[in-house]
């Protein structure tokens, strides 16, 4: 393989990875922030992980939060019902906020577009078969 290959390789390489750890961190504070979508991060950085890691990507599949939502999502993307309330009662408590703080009208009705197709999105993702 040419020198300048490797060399754009290698930097892919870790601008994958960085985005792949950036996209972690920002799931783990939509764990916990209202409003900050914690699925979509996951999906990238399990997407970045598998481009630039696979001892990252392998993490991710198997981490105790995360897992269970990467391997839904690769089984004809999924989305449990419990994710989906609990997506839509964040998205709820955060555009209740903007309302109350946030005087800019035009800046709450963009992001109460952003929070409406992002739970459209969600409600439209087929759900597990519940178990009896």
């Amino acid at each position: 393989m040419p020198e300048a290959t490797l060399a754009r390789s290698a930097w892919q390489r870790w601008l994958w990875l960085l985005l792949a750890y950036l996209s972690i961190g920002m799931a783990m504070l939509g764990v916990i922030l209202p409003g900050l979508p914690t699925t979509e991060f996951v999906l990238l950085a399990a997407w970045a992980a598998s481009r630039s890691s696979p001892r990252l990507a392998a993490w991710l599949e198997n981490h105790r939060v995360f897992g269970p939502l990467l391997r839904d999502w690769k089984n004809g993307g999924l989305i449990a019902r419990r994710t989906k309330w609990v997506a839509s009662g964040s998205m709820l408590l955060a555009l209740t906020i903007l309302l109350l703080t946030v005087n800019h009208l035009p800046s709450v009705l963009f992001a109460a577009a952003g929070m409406s197709c992002g739970a459209l999105f969600i409600w439209t993702r087929p759900e597990k078969p519940r178990a009896r």
